[in-house]
């Protein structure tokens, strides 16, 4: 491994961070085996430079026709892992998201066979991003639509005890791809131990998901992500928990909601009933063809269990922002 100073270099450190990582120091799949990048103590932070869920494959200029000839085996990569001196299994490593550092570009897709809804969108579709990291104003979807930005971390999480490599798509009991859109900045998050060191990783980045990330993609944007790492001992959770800092939906409260709903024993279906609805309704109100109304909601609306205690059936909404369109 070479020396923490020698990668340091290779990376300004805006958020002033201890130590930083370049998204050349990435890797596709979690093993404990995997040498660390990195080494930290409790109390230090790095910078993360993160490349997009296409792992580079799609720019700012890509089309549908890229989606095609993507190379899954290259999708979602994490840059790292850092070791954390002390970590042991049964630990709790403690994350604080100090801020994350928008690149101004990303992309949302419909990936064939990928998405809630895989059934009913076959073929592939793309919508490219702009906005302004500075301002991070709603950024614009198509004529009258605007998302409000929210970045935040969509994969992070710790090497599992279990040999061999593990696919970075699926979460696990130690975090990974979970896609929670409040872990952003100001969030603190508690991961289990499993391995000796830890073994941190990050990346999948978002400037934007609705709870659901229905269609599978939200908006994928690279970006540089500020993170301090502490250590409790003998404190690891069954699963991953956080806290976060204040309100987590004021940023899209602000006009109500459109909402549709699914009702049935089986909470799957449901949560598919009440999407299609919402899709039916955005394309309809809108003009819009479906696949974009698609799209839209996976990156601006909210897939709730309403109540899962009145059985045989269950109730699942779907919340639409009607700011969006207004």
């Amino acid at each position: 491994m070479a020396p923490p100073e020698a990668r340091e270099a290779e990376f300004p450190m805006a958020h002033g961070c201890d130590h930083s990582l370049h998204k050349t120091i990435h890797h596709h799949g979690w093993d404990r085996d995997n040498a660390p990048a990195l080494r930290v103590a409790p109390g230090e932070t790095v910078e993360f430079d993160t490349v997009d869920a296409s792992g580079g494959q799609l720019s700012p200029g890509s089309t549908a026709e890229d989606i095609g000839r993507m190379d899954f085996g290259k999708v979602n990569p994490v840059t790292g892992p850092v070791f954390i001196d002390g970590a042991e299994p049964g630990d709790a490593v403690k994350v604080t998201i100090l801020g994350l550092a928008p690149s101004g570009w990303g992309w949302t897709a419909n990936i064939p066979g990928f998405g809630l809804l895989a059934d009913q969108f076959a073929e592939p579709a793309l919508h490219v991003w702009s906005y302004d990291t500075a301002a991070m104003a709603p950024a614009a979807f198509g004529p009258g639509g605007r998302v409000p930005l929210k970045p935040f971390c969509g994969t992070i999480g710790l090497a599992p005890a279990e040999a061999g490599t593990h696919s970075v798509v699926p979460p696990r009991r130690v975090g990974g791809n979970m896609d929670i859109r409040d872990i952003g900045e100001g969030t603190e998050l508690w991961l289990p131990v499993e391995v000796a060191g830890a073994l941190f990783s990050v990346g999948d980045t978002h400037a934007a998901q609705g709870d659901g990330e229905v269609c599978g993609t939200a908006i994928e944007s690279p970006m540089s992500v500020a993170l301090k790492f502490e250590l409790e001992k003998g404190a690891a959770p069954a699963f991953p928990r956080f806290r976060t800092r204040g309100p987590v939906t004021r940023h899209l409260d602000g006009a109500g909601y459109d909402v549709t709903t699914g009702i049935g024993p089986d909470l799957m279906q449901a949560a598919r009933d009440a999407v299609s609805q919402m899709v039916e309704l955005l394309s309809t109100r809108t003009g819009m063809a479906a696949v974009d109304a698609y799209m839209l909601a996976s990156v601006a609306g909210d897939l709730r269990i309403s109540e899962i205690v009145d059985a045989p059936n269950w109730v699942v909404s779907f919340y639409f922002p009607r700011l969006v369109l207004e």
